[in-house]
Order: structure tokens, then C-alpha cells, then sequence
């Protein structure tokens, strides 16, 4: 699966598995998950190393924000619900128009990394977070590269399936802790 994913992330084309078999798919898109998750952990930690480091100020983050401002439920549907339906509609979808061109790796790199950035503004945009913004997205430009190999071998349905678990791993605990009042530090 390794060799596979990394082969691909060199060289992204766009071919779908012929394994049609839900058993074989819902294993593949469970390590996936599983790899997608130690991946983003990883970033996370060097981004965490790195502001230890710098102390650089980031500001609030949207998370933080959301818990603040909206009801758990409300932002457990949007993360979990909406946002991989609008997002792999949006970034994960265009891919199929450029399957058969000889560019198509271009185009997944670019909406891979376009997917990424979006996600700075996750963080007050100040000329610190833009200055840290490859390091502060790494986990989601990683994400988007696991959601597009799904989604060129699988089809997008999948991809956002994988996006939805994915949020729902790192969102729901802060849910849960919002729901039981615990505060969150």
C-alpha cells in the first residue's frame, strides 16, 4: 500500500482500481485513514516544535472560535458533513475533467496545494501565519494528497468519505469535550 501511494504521489495519473469489491475499498480507505492521520499528527508535532521554538503569535484559531461560537452539533454537521462535500466537490471533483490530459499530475498538485492553503485561514491572517503558512497547512496539503488518490481510484464519493472520518477523528473528541464541559487547554 505504501509503495503504491508513494508511487503515485510521485507520479499522479489518473486510473481507477478495478477492484470494485466494497470490502477491498473500505480497507483500502481505512488505512488510508490511518496513514492520512499519523501523517497530519507528524505535521502537527513539527508545527508545534517549530511555535515552541519561534513563539511566534498565531492568533485564535478557527476551531477555537467555532467551539466559542456555535453549538457543538452545529460544527461536528459542518465539519463533518459539509465541509467534505463542498470541498471535495470543489477540489477533488475538477480532477476527472483532466484524467486523460498529459498535465493531469500538474493539475492534481496545484488543486492539492490550492486545498491546503485554504486552510490558513484557519488562523488570523497577520505576515507571521503567511510567513509559517507551508508549515501551518503540512497537514492538510498531506490530507489533500491521501483524498486525491482515493478519489482518482475510487471515485469522489469515497474521497469524501475519507474526508468525513478524517474530520470526524479530530473534531469529534472537541465535541465531545464541548458537550461534557470540559475545558480544553
Amino acid at each position: 500500500m505504501l509503495q503504491e501511494l508513494w508511487s503515485f504521489l510521485k507520479n499522479p495519473f489518473f486510473e481507477e482500481d478495478e477492484n470494485t469489491s466494497d470490502t477491498y475499498r473500505l480497507k483500502v480507505l481505512l488505512k488510508l485513514l490511518v496513514i492520512a492521520l499519523i501523517s497530519s499528527i507528524v505535521f502537527a508535532g513539527i508545527t508545534e516544535l517549530i511555535a515552541e521554538f519561534l513563539n511566534p503569535e498565531l492568533g485564535k484559531h478557527a476551531i477555537e472560535e467555532a467551539l466559542e461560537n456555535y453549538s457543538p452539533w452545529f460544527l461536528l454537521f459542518g465539519a463533518v458533513v459539509l465541509a467534505p462535500l463542498f470541498e471535495e466537490f470543489f477540489f477533488r471533483g475538477p480532477m476527472v475533467f483532466f484524467r486523460d490530459k498529459s498535465y493531469f499530475k500538474y493539475i492534481f498538485y496545484v488543486l492539492t496545494l490550492i486545498f491546503g492553503f485554504i486552510h490558513i485561514s484557519n488562523f488570523e491572517i497577520t505576515k507571521t501565519t503567511l510567513l509559517l503558512s507551508p508549515i501551518l497547512v503540512a497537514p492538510q496539503i498531506s490530507a489533500g494528497f491521501f483524498l486525491g488518490f482515493i478519489r482518482v481510484r475510487f471515485g469522489l464519493i469515497w474521497a469524501m468519505v475519507l474526508h468525513s472520518l478524517y474530520n470526524l477523528i479530530l473534531i469529534g473528541p472537541l465535541v465531545v469535550f464541548q458537550l461534557l464541559d470540559i475545558p480544553i487547554e
